[in-house]
């Protein structure tokens, strides 16, 4: 078991015991205290569901607790798997309200702007800090439901000017069962909106490493709902990648697809798509939306340690050294780290800055579904914190 207190309202803890009641147990006993206001975990989709559900339902039966699978977790020690890690949130410092979305499929405008009005006024009630300038959204929703975009949309809309970050919850790279955790139980096909009013500081940030090059691929068929480019160019989708990077057909796998991503440029800016599988039909399956006629740039990777290092350097230059840092990272990313040998490497740069989190089947930004990137949210440090 890690344990890490980070003064000014949080407390970290994590277990990597892999019984659910001992690795509950272990947080419980780090976590709990008379000013605990709520909880948000990330744990290895290896545990057993519904006996970890009913361990954390026992363990904070007054407290609201939020939180997802994983496909690899962020401890105060670093990357990790098999684990589960939980951040408790001092309610003299936060004002932590979340909402379950159950119905992905026909989530509308007409539900997030009274869900999202609901969680706004019951942070105002705390009256720890005016919501709109003082708040952020953490989102966490179900890694294989494809419905990312569409209800990230929507929410963005009925947000306003409070900012969001989130990610979308895996399952240890099976790509087969993942879950959010809301209301005392494990969902499928749902969401959870964490709402957060707090007097510190914070910064919500997403970064990533990769570089356009010159080439690109027009999406000539694809089948929206289900994410699959059927042709690139008029060709078979998965012949033309493969020729794009350089391998065989059989070669195809997710180290391939990590260092060699595609994105859709909008607004100036490039949005990474990342493939997700090759198909037997020589199709292939995106993480994010794709559709018919969208051009998508082959992109390169930069070095990942010298963009992280950048980007926490710069964070910690305008909000000063941060009390915690809650980061979504897309596992491609960590797989990236894995086969060049930077594991540890990143781990340390992560530790240093205070970073927990998750390894993501996608990240959220303002609305946005994206791959490849590290997002989160930074918390920074008051003077004094009585108590």
């Amino acid at each position: 078991m890690t344990t890490s207190l980070a003064n000014h309202g949080t407390v970290v803890v994590a277990s990597r015991s892999a019984n659910a009641e001992q690795a509950v147990q272990a947080l419980a006993e780090g976590l709990s205290h008379a000013d605990l206001g709520g909880v948000i975990f990330f744990c290895s989709a290896e545990y057993d569901l519904d006996r970890l559900s009913a361990a954390l339902d026992r363990a904070f039966p007054t407290v609201p607790v939020s939180g997802c699978t994983t496909a690899g977790e962020i401890t105060p020690e670093g990357y990790d798997r098999g684990s589960i890690v939980a951040i408790g949130f001092d309610h003299r410092v936060f004002a932590m309200e979340a909402s379950l979305v159950d119905d992905l499929d026909r989530f509308a405008l007409s539900d997030a702007q009274p869900l999202v009005d609901d969680l706004t006024e019951r942070c105002r009630r705390r009256a720890l800090a005016p919501v709109n300038e003082h708040s952020f959204a953490l989102t966490l929703l179900d890694g294989l439901s494809s419905r990312e975009e569409q209800v990230l949309a929507t929410l963005d809309a009925a947000l306003g000017r409070i900012p969001s970050f989130g990610g979308s919850a895996g399952d240890d790279n099976h790509l087969a069962h993942t879950h959010v955790y809301a209301n005392g139980r494990f969902h499928s096909r749902a969401a959870v909106v964490v709402m957060i009013n707090t007097c510190l500081p914070f910064e919500v940030f997403s970064t990533h490493h990769l570089l356009p090059l010159a080439h690109k691929l027009v999406v000539t068929e694809a089948d929206r709902d289900r994410r699959r480019v059927v042709e690139l160019n008029g060709l078979p989708a998965a012949s033309v990648y493969a020729d794009l990077v350089g391998v065989s057909l059989d070669a195809l796998v997710p180290e391939v697809f990590a260092r060699h991503p595609l994105a859709v440029q909008l607004g100036g800016q490039h949005f990474v798509r990342s493939i997700q599988r090759v198909n037997d039909d020589g199709s292939l399956n995106f993480y994010c939306a794709v559709e018919n006629g969208i051009v998508l740039t082959a992109m390169q990777p930069a070095p990942l340690l010298d963009d992280l290092n950048r980007m926490l350097d710069g964070v910690t230059a305008r909000l000063g050294p941060p009390s915690l840092m809650i980061g979504c990272d897309c596992f491609l990313r960590r797989m990236e780290l894995e086969a060049v040998d930077h594991l540890e490497q990143a781990s340390a740069l992560l530790r240093r800055s205070r970073v927990v989190g998750f390894n993501t089947y996608g990240e959220q930004h303002h609305g946005m579904h994206v791959n490849q990137t590290f997002t989160g949210v930074a918390l920074g440090t008051l003077p004094t914190l009585d108590g």
